[in-house]
């Protein structure tokens, strides 16, 4: 399952330091963000962070960069952000995928090399926008347009369009279906509430939860220090300084009212208990604890260990936390009950419910984990306690870098000392990262 490394400490005893975490709002597709691209969207939140810790750029030597949609314009998104910034030009750049754990993964393969005393600086995160996705040609299309590239003369070009038909011209979308189960994501959402007994009450109750918090959160002013500004291209005058949906007026009634998304007749998984198709992005500094010393930073905290989990796709599909979580707790030398935090990815209401109950099940750890106690109950106070993807919206790649941010600042407000970041992710991945305030 868990295929890294996964210990925050190098052989030195070297930490890999969070110095700084910060994102745009975030907003539902096809609003406000609908004339920029991911790259826009990343380049913005980089160029912030770096100008708001006033980091010399020439301190970075590495940045690590994910999108999950790819872009045909521009598919090495981090080397984009780099050549698209201020940034000097030598700093190296790789993107990464995992799906809704991409910035987890970014986060970790930069600690990886830093660990291993490649880099000391490093910017890391990942961005996505549901507003502009890649439409291509059909196959039959794309392969007459490659014969007429060839052709030597017109009527060799008119003869090779007159093999297409209407059809044939239809734009095609990108996939939504798992090529191995031929589910969307909704739909095993609605497999695991259905085999799990999950209620469309319980569902929607989880989701009222998670917009109230968030916007007491907003409210409160928990995010001003973790989320930019953002001024939308092109045509917009006011700057975008909030996500945009966050229900401030959530009631429980009002999901009851709203329709099955993905099992018409029978379904309890609806837009309104699941995570929003979302535009954003996010970016995370990371320092080893030497170097952020050095230059008199004082760390949001630590990576304290990570572990990776992978899971049959056509069973539960989105049950990544409760796999990726012991270990990286073991990993680390703690229990669920020494988390002060615990935030888990919200794709659905009824997947966070599920692994809720996995969590603390005997049996699933003795049947699932191979292990003898359950992972633990998670303390309610504890858990998304500023709501999550649900009612902040999901842009796939900046998730994970949110939460870690999240975690750090809600750590240092409580006093706690620990806190536990995961996420599910498509095709059965899981993703879970243990942190340590300073």
């Amino acid at each position: 399952m868990a295929k890294r490394n996964g210990n925050g400490n190098g052989k030195s005893g070297e930490r890999i330091a969070i110095v700084a975490g910060l994102r745009t709002p975030f907003a539902r597709s096809g609003t406000v963000y609908k004339g920029m691209s991911a790259l826009d969207l990343g380049r913005a939140v980089v160029s912030e962070i770096v100008q708001k810790s006033e980091l010399d750029p020439n301190e970075i030597g590495l940045c690590v960069y994910g999108q999950v949609v790819p872009s045909v314009s521009a598919p090495n998104i981090a080397r984009e952000i780099v050549l698209g910034t201020n940034l000097p030009k030598d700093i190296e750049a790789f993107s990464v995928s995992r799906a809704c754990a991409t910035s987890f993964q970014a986060m970790t393969s930069a600690a990886e090399a830093m660990l291993a005393g490649q880099h000391d600086v490093a910017i890391v995160g990942g961005a996505d926008s549901a507003s502009d996705v890649p439409i291509t040609v059909s196959k039959k299309l794309a392969g007459v347009l490659i014969d007429a590239q060839k052709a030597k003369s017109l009527g060799d070009k008119l003869k090779a369009f007159s093999k297409l038909s209407p059809k044939d011209f239809i734009p095609v979308p990108p996939a939504l279906k798992e090529p191995t189960t031929g589910r969307t994501m909704g739909e095993s959402a609605e497999k695991m509430a259905r085999e799990a007994h999950i209620s469309r009450e319980a569902q929607d109750a989880f989701a009222h939860r998670s917009h109230e918090r968030a916007a007491k959160a907003w409210k409160n002013g928990v995010f001003e220090q973790e989320v930019m500004h953002v001024l939308p291209q092109p045509k917009f005058d006011t700057p975008v300084a909030k996500d945009n949906n966050v229900r401030e007026d959530s009631n429980v009634e009002g999901y009851a009212k709203l329709r099955p998304a993905f099992d018409r007749k029978y379904g309890t998984v609806t837009a309104g208990n699941s995570s929003p198709l979302t535009d954003g992005a996010s970016a995370l500094i990371l320092m080893t604890e030497s170097k952020a010393k050095a230059l008199g930073y004082e760390p949001l905290g630590y990576l304290k260990s990570w572990a990776y989990a992978a899971l049959d796709p056509n069973g539960w599909m989105l049950m990544g936390p409760s796999y990726s979580t012991p270990i990286a707790l073991e990993r680390a030398g703690l229990e669920l009950a020494d988390m002060d935090v615990v935030d888990m990815h919200e794709a659905f209401a009824a997947q966070i419910l599920c692994n809720k109950e996995a969590f603390a099940s005997k049996k699933f750890a003795e049947e699932k984990l191979g292990r003898q106690k359950a992972i633990g109950e998670i303390d309610d106070d504890k858990f998304n306690v500023h709501g999550g993807s649900i009612s902040i919206g999901h842009p796939f790649a900046a998730t994970g870098a949110r939460m870690v941010t999240t975690v750090l600042r809600e750590l240092k407000r409580r006093g706690g000392q620990y806190g536990l970041a995961t996420a599910c992710a498509a095709g059965g991945l899981g993703a879970a990262m243990v942190l340590e305030a300073e």
